[in-house]
């Protein structure tokens, strides 16, 4: 459920689903809910979040919503027992005669601005009864490499000015978020767990990021550009990844989680 202009692919997302659908399962196990009614996956991808939902509730009524149409077709196929619907995560309202349970938020809310995120999730939970839950985990890699050489990269070629200001605002500090939501909640819970992903290669790598976080900025380039843009990407991910004992490639992956309790 991201604000960019084109459309997500399903398919490219789903090319590392265990490695993405994990840290929704580490998510939920922090949950302080034993028979949540309703539950609303908010940014639910192709479905993959929900379908962990929906393992560890079966009874409970799971919507969920996502801004990408091609994510939501495929949801509707994984579950079709479920309700997908396409929304905007800074408009969208839950319907107040429904209360929500759960607000469940796997690695979205990073694409919103900064000043948007705590307004959201504050509008979201408060008029909802007292135990309502907001679960969410986000990436928290922009000062890894492979982050940091997405705007090197951008900044080092005939795209550059073309590329400028593309990289995404940086996340709250754990801190800020507990300060942020406390107000509003009697209980909050943010830990941070680094993932080690072993890929492929390097060219692995690149078609990780290239789900999420590397789109921003090859959407704008045409399709010479982006050739020349992962090759010089590619270059700098080799000069500090190394190649592990078995050929394959360690991605470190931070992400930061937090559970509030209303």
């Amino acid at each position: 459920m991201t604000q960019q202009n084109k459309d997500w692919s399903a398919s490219q997302y789903l090319k590392f689903e265990n490695e993405r659908t994990q840290p929704a399962r580490d998510l939920l196990s922090h949950v302080p809910l034993t028979a949540p009614k309703r539950i609303i996956d908010l940014g639910c991808g192709p479905a993959n979040s929900t379908t962990v939902l929906a393992n560890k509730y079966p009874s409970a009524t799971i919507t969920g919503l996502d801004s990408s149409p091609d994510m939501i077709e495929r949801a509707k196929k994984v579950l079709p027992d479920r309700e997908f619907y396409v929304a905007d995560l800074s408009t969208y309202t839950p319907d107040p005669a429904k209360p929500v349970d759960l607000f469940f938020s796997n690695a979205v809310f990073q694409w919103l601005k900064a000043d948007d995120r705590i307004a959201v999730i504050k509008r979201l939970l408060e008029p909802q009864q007292q135990g309502a839950v907001f679960a969410l985990q986000v990436p928290h890699n922009l000062n890894e490499p492979s982050h940091i050489f997405m705007g090197e990269t951008a900044a080092d070629g005939p795209w550059a000015d073309k590329l400028a200001g593309i990289q995404r605002d940086g996340f709250q500090s754990p801190q800020e978020l507990y300060d942020l939501v406390k107000p509003f909640c009697s209980q909050v819970s943010v830990f941070e767990t680094s993932y080690y992903h072993s890929l492929e290669s390097h060219e692995a790598v690149i078609e990780w990021v290239k789900g999420t976080g590397l789109r921003p900025f090859l959407d704008p380039l045409e399709e010479g550009e982006k050739e020349a843009f992962l090759k010089g990407y590619l270059r700098r991910l080799q000069s500090v990844y190394p190649v592990s004992v078995d050929g394959r490639v360690l991605l470190k992956y931070p992400r930061l989680f937090m559970v509030a309790v209303k």
